[in-house]
């Protein structure tokens, strides 16, 4: 009877232990569901497990984007003001791990999920020769390519209506 419970004791070890989910690292995070969750902003499939966001709010409700481009804008166009609060996971691109946005080294000239092109890195992931940028320069630099996005949009929709004409 006595080994019967060592082996009861064993087993639900490995079971409790086997039902543990690497991809969450902090409280609130959720279990991605790779190629069935959909991103906040844009409403597409997350599968890209290298260029995945999620945002955890400060009611621990988590948040799943395709980009760290649609993570950003998406609280410029939803007029969210606790960006400064939130905690903002990415997947660093070379690893696929979980890393924390504001501590990454990021690049750009990727080719990522909504074309933003910028991923992010730890110090020893960032590739040799990259240009190093931070998060709030890797803010900037999806606003600009944002607004850059609206200018081409505007120029197309005024080309239409002047073919209409």
């Amino acid at each position: 009877m006595r080994d019967f419970k060592l082996l009861f004791l064993v087993l639900f070890s490995l079971l409790f232990i086997s039902c543990s989910d690497e991809n969450r690292p902090i409280e609130g995070m959720k279990k991605v569901h790779w190629d069935r969750d959909m991103c906040e902003r844009c409403k597409m499939i997350v599968s890209e497990r290298k260029f995945a966001v999620q945002i955890v709010d400060e009611h621990h409700k988590s948040h799943m984007f395709d980009d760290i481009g649609c993570a950003i804008l998406w609280f410029e166009e939803e007029n969210l003001t606790w960006l400064d609060k939130a905690k903002i996971w990415i997947n660093d691109a070379h690893t696929g791990d979980w890393i924390d946005a504001r501590k990454s080294i990021f690049a750009v000239g990727n080719l990522t999920p909504m074309g933003y092109g910028v991923s992010a890195y730890t110090k020893e992931t960032h590739p040799k020769g990259a240009t190093a940028l931070d998060f709030e320069d890797a803010k900037k630099i999806i606003y600009d390519i944002n607004e850059e996005h609206k200018r081409r949009r505007a120029l197309r929709e005024q080309e239409r209506e002047t073919n209409d004409r």
